[in-house]
Formats: C-alpha cells, sequence, structure tokens
C-alpha cells in the first residue's frame, strides 16, 4: 500500500486507507454481523448497496519502497497449500500382489466400459499388463481396441512394439502385416516394419517389404530409403534398378538429377548423360516448374565433362523451349559461360537472346506496342547468323511478323493504324528483298489491303507499293489494276500523283492526260492538280492547251489554294514571253484582290520586263548611231516608269482603302501600305540616279500607340485595348489630335528656354527677378492651326462635370 500527501491552496488531503483482501467487504460483512442468520437481509443489503468506487490518489509520487513483480510472485507462491500425494505403496506376498491386480484391472475395465472410444484408456490398459508380464492378456486388449478402432496407427505401432521388447518376432512381424495391409498409405508404419527386418539382418524381408511399399507408389523419400537400403549393401545394380522405377513414377527433376548423380558417382559418363537426355525428353515440352533447373544441372554436367559444345547446345535448346518468364537464371549462366568458353558470336549471341527475351516481356505486357514489335522484327532480322540455317532464320522472322500484324488495333480511327501498317510493309519487304519470294511479298500486300477499311479511312502508301511490286516484277497490267482499283476504291492525291509519274516515265501521255481528267472530276478544287496538269502539257509544247487548263482554273468557284493558280499561269506566260497577257492576268488578279504581295509582284515585273526594243533582230547593235549604254539608260527609265506607276496606282488604292474602312480593317491596310511604301523605298534606292528616295522617305508613317473599345459577344462594352497604327504625312484631318499635342510640346520647349535664359541674366546682373520676368512677359499660348491655316485657341478640357479645366502643365 502507498499513501501520499498533497498540498493545496494550504490545506492537506490524506488518499483514504487501502483496504486489505482478506477483510470481510460488503454482504460478506453483513453476514457476518449477523451470524448467518439473515439471508434474505442480506441479498436485500447487497441489491441495495452502491457498488465501491476507486479512492481517488492525489499523489501520484514512487513510493518510497517499491516492489517488484518476482516478489509478488514469490509470495504467491509461497502462500500456496500442498498439494495432494498419494502414498507410496509396497507389495510384500502374492496375495496382494493378486488384490492389487485385480484391483487394476476392474478399474481399466470400469474406464473401457464407461469410455469405450478413448484409445488412449486401452493403450494404458494394454501397456499395464504388458508390464505385469501377462502378454496373453495384453495381447486381447490390443485385439479389443482394434475392434474399436483399427485405423489409428498408433495402436498399431505400440501393439508390435510390444511385441518386439517381448522378443516376439513373428507376432511382431504379424502386426506389422496386418498393418500394413489395413493402411497402406500410412509410411511410418512401413518404416517401422522394414527397421525391424533390417535390425534383424533379414536383408531379403526387408527387400520384400520394400517392394511390396513401393507398389503402392509413395513419395520420393521411400524411394530413397529403398535405394539407400540397397546402397548400404552395395547393391548399386538393384539401386539402379530402383532409381529407373522412381523416375518413371515420379518423372521431376530433383529424381533425375539424383540418378544422374548416382551415375556419376558408381556408372560411367554416358550412362549419366543418358539420364540426362531422358529427363530432358520427359519433361522440356510439359509445364513443369523445375525445368530450367534440369537445364541447368545439364549444362553444369556437360562443362565439368569438358563438352563445351554440348553445353552451349543444351543452352541453346533450353532458351528456346522455355518461356522468357522461367529463364532468367538460365540466361545469367548462359552469359557467363559464353564469357568464360565462347568467342564473340557466342556472346553476341547470348545478348540477342537476352534482348529477345525483353522484347517478348514488352509485347505481352502490350500487344498493340508496335514500337515494341518493330525493335523485335529488327532484333531478328539482323540474326541471321544465329540461326543454323536460312530456312531457320526466315521461319523464326516470318513468325515474328505474324504474331505482330495479328494484334490489329481495337479502333477505326487512321492515327492507331499507321504504326500497324508500316508492319505490314515491312513485311512485304522482307519477303521481296531478303527471301526473294514474290508470290508470298504479294501475298503480304493483299492481305494487308483487305485488312484496311476503306470505306472510313486507307493508306495511299501501301497501294502505291503494291502496284510497284508489280511493275518489278514485270507486270505492267498488274500494276494498272491495282492503281485503277486504289482509284475506284480509295482516291487519293498521292495514288494519282504516283500513277501518273509513273505513265509519264513510259511515255503514255494520254493515259496522263486521262488521269488527270480523273483526279479533277474527283477534286475539281484541287489547284496543284490544275498546275500540274498545265505544266505537262507546257512541257509537251502544247501552250494553247496549258493556257486553257489555267483559264478552266481561275474560273473554278473554289480552290484551295487559288494564289498557287494564279502564280504559275503568271510564270507560264512570262516563261512563253507573252508580256501583254502577263499585264492581263495582273490586272485580272488586282480585278479580284488588292493583296499587298499582288502588288509587289506586279511592280517586280515591270522592273525586270524585256522593252520590245531590247527584244528587237539584233539587240543593242540594231540601233545604228546610238551607243549601248544610251539604249540601256532608256530602256531602265520606262521600266523605272512602269514600276513607280504600279507603286503609285497601289498608293492610292490602299489610301483609298483605309478612308472607308472600318477601325481594325484600316490597321491592316495601313499595315500593308506601310510594306508598299517600304518595298517602293528600296527600289527607289536600287535605281541610283533613276530613283528618288527622298518623296519616298517623306511618305512613309510614323508608328503610334492608340485604343479601341472592346465589346463583348453581348456587345457590350468590355474595356479598351492597345494597338499600333500608322499616321501618314498626308492624312491632315486625321493627324489633329496629333498637332496640337505637338504644338504643345513646342511650347514647353520655349517656355523652358526662356526661363533658363532669364535665370541667366538673374545670376549675373543681379536684377530684381520679378522685374526681370515682367519685362520678359508671360509666353503666349501657341497658335495651332488647325488644317485651314486659322489658329485655334488652346483646347478646353472638360473635367467630367461640365467644367473647363485649365491647360495642362505640360
Amino acid at each position: 500500500a502507498r499513501r501520499g500527501v498533497s498540498r493545496r491552496g494550504g490545506g492537506e488531503e490524506r488518499a483514504p486507507p487501502v483496504r486489505n483482501s482478506r477483510e470481510p467487504t460488503g454482504a460478506a460483512a453483513a453476514m457476518a454481523s449477523d451470524g448467518g442468520d439473515a439471508p434474505v437481509a442480506m441479498q436485500a443489503q447487497r441489491a441495495s448497496a452502491p457498488l465501491p468506487q476507486p479512492g481517488r490518489v492525489k499523489n501520484k509520487a514512487p513510493a518510497a519502497v517499491q516492489i517488484t513483480a518476482e516478489q509478488i510472485v514469490r509470495e504467491a507462491s509461497a502462500q500456496q497449500e500442498a498439494t495432494y500425494r498419494a502414498p507410496a505403496q509396497k507389495i510384500t506376498d502374492q496375495a496382494e500382489l493378486d488384490d492389487y491386480r485385480m484391483e487394476q484391472r476392474k478399474h481399466f475395465e470400469d474406464n473401457v466400459r464407461r469410455e469405450r472410444w478413448k484409445l488412449v484408456t486401452w493403450m494404458k490398459y494394454a501397456k499395464w499388463e504388458a508390464q505385469q508380464g501377462d502378454y496373453r492378456r495384453a495381447r486381447s486388449v490390443w485385439e479389443r481396441a482394434l475392434e474399436v478402432d483399427h485405423r489409428h496407427p498408433p495402436l498399431w505401432i505400440n501393439y508390435a512394439e510390444m511385441e518386439m521388447r517381448a522378443h516376439a518376432i513373428n507376432h511382431a512381424r504379424n502386426v506389422w502385416d496386418r498393418a500394413v495391409t489395413v493402411l497402406p498409405r500410412i509410411d511410418q508404419l512401413w518404416y517401422k516394419y522394414v527397421h525391424m527386418e533390417e535390425m534383424l539382418e533379414n536383408v531379403p524381408a526387408a527387400r520384400a517389404v520394400f517392394e511390396r511399399w513401393m507398389r503402392w507408389e509413395p513419395d520420393e523419400q521411400a524411394w530413397r530409403a529403398y535405394i539407400n537400403m540397397e546402397l548400404r549393401y552395395k547393391e548399386y545394380d538393384n539401386a539402379r534398378n530402383i532409381y529407373e522405377q522412381m523416375c518413371a513414377v515420379i518423372p521431376s527433376t530433383k529424381t533425375f538429377v539424383s540418378f544422374a548423380k548416382f551415375e556419376t558417382k558408381f556408372g560411367t559418363r554416358d550412362a549419366a548423360r543418358g539420364v540426362y537426355e531422358h529427363a530432358v525428353q520427359t519433361l522440356a515440352e510439359e509445364e513443369h516448374a523445375e525445368r530450367e533447373e534440369l537445364f541447368l544441372r545439364f549444362a553444369d554436367f556437360e562443362e565439368r565433362c569438358k563438352e563445351y559444345e554440348r553445353c552451349r547446345a543444351i543452352y541453346r535448346l533450353a532458351l528456346e523451349l522455355l518461356p522468357k518468364s522461367e529463364s532468367k537464371t538460365l540466361y545469367d549462366r548462359y552469359t557467363s559461360f559464353e564469357k568464360q568458353r565462347g568467342d564473340r558470336k557466342g556472346i553476341e549471341s547470348v545478348v540477342v537472346a537476352k534482348r529477345r527475351q525483353q522484347y517478348e516481356a514488352a509485347v505481352a505486357a502490350s500487344p498493340t506496342n508496335y514500337d515494341a514489335w518493330f525493335d523485335y522484327v529488327r532484333l531478328e532480322e539482323g540474326a541471321e547468323e544465329e540461326s543454323i540455317t536460312f530456312d531457320d532464320f526466315v521461319a523464326r522472322v516470318r513468325e515474328t511478323y505474324e504474331r505482330a500484324v495479328a494484334n490489329v488495333p481495337p479502333a477505326q480511327e487512321k492515327r492507331y493504324w499507321r504504326r500497324y501498317m508500316y508492319l505490314w510493309i515491312n513485311y512485304a519487304l522482307f519477303e521481296e528483298l531478303v527471301v526473294d519470294d514474290i508470290g508470298r511479298a504479294r501475298e503480304v500486300y493483299a492481305a494487308a489491303l483487305k485488312l484496311v477499311p476503306h470505306r472510313a479511312f486507307t493508306f495511299g502508301k501501301l497501294w502505291i507499293l503494291a502496284a510497284k511490286l508489280e511493275l518489278r516484277a514485270l507486270d505492267l497490267g498488274a500494276f494498272r489494276r491495282t492503281m485503277g482499283r486504289a482509284i475506284g476504291l480509295a482516291p487519293k492525291r498521292k495514288v494519282f500523283k504516283a500513277y501518273i509519274d509513273i505513265e509519264m516515265q513510259l511515255g503514255q501521255v494520254d493515259r496522263c492526260r486521262t488521269l488527270f481528267g480523273k483526279r479533277l472530276e474527283w477534286a475539281p478544287g484541287d489547284c496543284g492538280a490544275w498546275t500540274d496538269f498545265a505544266e505537262l502539257e507546257a512541257s509537251l509544247g502544247e501552250a494553247e492547251r496549258a493556257r486553257a487548263i489555267f483559264e478552266l482554273a481561275v474560273d473554278q468557284p473554289v480552290l484551295d489554294a487559288p494564289e498557287a493558280v494564279w502564280k504559275a499561269y503568271i510564270d507560264f506566260e512570262i516563261a512563253e514571253g507573252e508580256y501583254v497577257r502577263t499585264r492581263a492576268l495582273y490586272e485580272r488578279l488586282l480585278s479580284k484582290t488588292q493583296h499587298v504581295k499582288v502588288w509587289l509582284s506586279y511592280a517586280l515585273f515591270e522592273m525586270n520586263v524585256p522593252l520590245p526594243s531590247e527584244e528587237a533582230e539584233g539587240g543593242l547593235a540594231a540601233h545604228q548611231g546610238v551607243s549601248a549604254d544610251d539604249v540601256r539608260t532608256v530602256a531602265q527609265s520606262e521600266r523605272v516608269a512602269a514600276a513607280r506607276r504600279v507603286f503609285r496606282r497601289a498608293e492610292e488604292g490602299f489610301k483609298k482603302s483605309a478612308a472607308g474602312a472600318a477601325e481594325g480593317e484600316a490597321a491592316t491596310t495601313n499595315e500593308e501600305r506601310v510594306a508598299l511604301l517600304e518595298a517602293w523605298l528600296d527600289a527607289e534606292r536600287a535605281w541610283g540616279e533613276l530613283g528618288d528616295a527622298a518623296s519616298i522617305e517623306g511618305k512613309m508613317p510614323r508608328r503610334v500607340k492608340r485604343k479601341r473599345q472592346l465589346y463583348t459577344e453581348a456587345g457590350d462594352k468590355a474595356g479598351f485595348e492597345e494597338y499600333y497604327d500608322y499616321v501618314f504625312p498626308d492624312e491632315g484631318g486625321a493627324a489633329g489630335g496629333l498637332k496640337i499635342l505637338e504644338a504643345a510640346y513646342r511650347w514647353k520647349r520655349k517656355r523652358a528656354e526662356l526661363e533658363e535664359r532669364k535665370a541667366a541674366g538673374t545670376s549675373e546682373e543681379g536684377g530684381n527677378p520679378a522685374g526681370a520676368a515682367g519685362d520678359a512677359g508671360a509666353l503666349p499660348p501657341p497658335a495651332l492651326d488647325g488644317g485651314e491655316g486659322s489658329a485655334l485657341p488652346p483646347p478646353a478640357l472638360d473635367d467630367g462635370d461640365g467644367g473647363a479645366l485649365p491647360p495642362p502643365d505640360l
């Protein structure tokens, strides 16, 4: 018990004393006080009495004397009362012995009669009879017990051991024989039986027991016990026969390896090799978890025998037969073997095998990972030296390709099929270039074209390669049939172009024209088709046909790139020397669009076009009495004048467009005008003496930053945005606000200069600053020109309430 004192607020509180556990409490105390005469009152008091509350410990500090758990246990054990022990009995004569035996037999008989199913009681009864030396009664008890439960192995074991201790060998043998007959799957009975016969040195009887046992096909341990017995007596032939029976009954890696070790130790290497070969034939094709261990043991055996080629062949056979998930250790051992015993070719084969394992794992994890399939196929195509024959190499590559193309993309979307189609293409190229089998390559292309859903999408490259294969096979008809099928089933620009190129190379112009007609019927808005058709006719010298084609092209209502057609048409006329037609084309194009690039191209044409005087017969020498320089100068002046006319027209057009356009369109037009002026300025500078760069520089605008109102889709105001615009010198009305600002800047500079002069005069003469200021007078506000030469008053700024604000302090 522990008592503590806690001081709080100047007072003391003592913990309640701990009650002795031996003192009566509650109902017991009440009974003791009443003398045990009032049980009813005691029960009522017990029901009404509240449960005792544990005392609160105020002081939780450790006690001065600590009690350990060991002291508590010792005290408890010391207080325990001594257990009762029966007194020892001493038997002095036969009569007492008979009475004792009678009493014990009666006790055992009563027990087995009450608990007949309790075999422990029967065994105690039988053992007691055996201790008394009455084996007849003991055997009777054992037999009675076996009638209760003959499937209890300890009952047979104890029965037979009793007979063995009594040296009743025949009785014991009969018991063991009955036991293994009733319970043949209990290995302990067989082991005990064999052990007894071997202790009696009756080896034939022990062998007979083993043979009888082996007919039940027990586990491996029983077979090994039989083999060990034969080895103890050096009966190696019998042991070999037992090994053969065991391997037939239990075909496992462990049994075959044990048999091989036995042959290595007691037989020959050829016999051990035969055991391993039989094991490979038996287990290699089965799904067995220890196949890798078998091949490793076989390879180690051949390596110990210094048969390195055999060892290498075993490793390769194992790598071919076993799945990659079961051969990681095998790959490591093979790599180590090749590094120690092999050459460069062997090491490379190991690396190839290891990479093959990695690719197998990758494609097994994701069958539609076509990048992994590409790497795998590339590996197999580069491993030709690893294969024994070329046919084996081709078979392996074909198998890989077939496995790869069997993984069709799950969705009919072209982006999923692009990588997949290249597997088919590579497959066909392998058959054509490596195997040189045109027929099989044709079959590959046919299978690929049959697999593609042409109504949803198609692959022009696949059609072209399939057709060109027929062309390389010197079958022009098959080529045209394939291309015609492609155009009829899934026309594409690439297919048309390839077909036309091949026919053009063959000199079939009429076919090319027909194909161009089909292409334009399929896509009349394809500018590339029109230009290619016209270029074909121009290359054949058919200028009128080419011109007619161009005219049809520019008259089309919808074109995907009309500027390309116009450019090709203009280039064609320039190449033909039809400069008048070229100018007419430029005028027609400018009637459709006023783009700055068209104007610049027109001006460039005028700058470089030959004049009629230069095209006359004899050239410059035809002008008698005029020097070549003068003729060249006159021609250049005419070209400059024509180009200037184009530039002026373009500038006037942009000026009118900007004047009548909205705010955003005007900014775009101004940018095009600036680009035009920059090109014009460069041209004037390039013309040298004939140029007038100063006048163009006066036309160059100034770049300013402006703001414009933004609106939402609903039409509400959404703030302002800043943008850059150009202010041209000839835009007087539009730059009125800027002129006011410039005048304000000039007025501020003059005022600052006046104040500086005034300050300098004051410091030199020492005069009155106020007087000096009064003599100088105030600087009047600047007179601003409003565009008509009239002076404008300073602008009045509104403060927002309708009142005018004073001029700003600039």
